[in-house]
């Protein structure tokens, strides 16, 4: 009999959207920031090297609309956006907020960029 894979207790959605060369809007994978094109492989390395990969699953997304802010991930649950990430900050998200269970605030987009989020049952018509 196959062991039932557990679910994870983290999703990590993280915004892999690259711009074309010349487009003025910012994007969370750039060609002027090299960092950010390996930011998603970083991430999935670390996590099995701390041997975590099971219970935080990383999700390779396109836009989360945040552009300004990138690169950003979204973890859930807690609907907690990182903004402006680098390796560093990868670093501490794993081990204080996904292994230490305590969100880096720091690192945590301004409310005026996210805030509540809005009841679907509000706006449909």
């Amino acid at each position: 009999m196959i062991a039932a894979m557990p679910q994870p207790a983290f999703y990590i959605f993280k915004c892999q959207q690259s711009a074309p060369p010349g487009m003025p809007k910012p994007s969370c994978v750039s060609q002027n920031n090299p960092e950010s094109q390996e930011l998603f492989g970083y991430m999935a390395q670390q996590l099995m090297t701390k041997g975590v990969m099971g219970t935080v699953q990383p999700i390779q997304t396109s836009c989360l609309g945040r552009c300004q802010q990138g690169p950003v991930m979204l973890v859930e649950p807690g609907h907690t956006m990182y903004v402006d990430l680098t390796k560093e900050k990868i670093d501490r998200i794993i081990d204080e907020h996904l292994i230490g269970g305590k969100v880096v605030q720091e690192f945590v987009i301004p409310e005026e960029f996210w805030g509540e989020p809005t009841d679907p049952a509000t706006m449909a018509r």
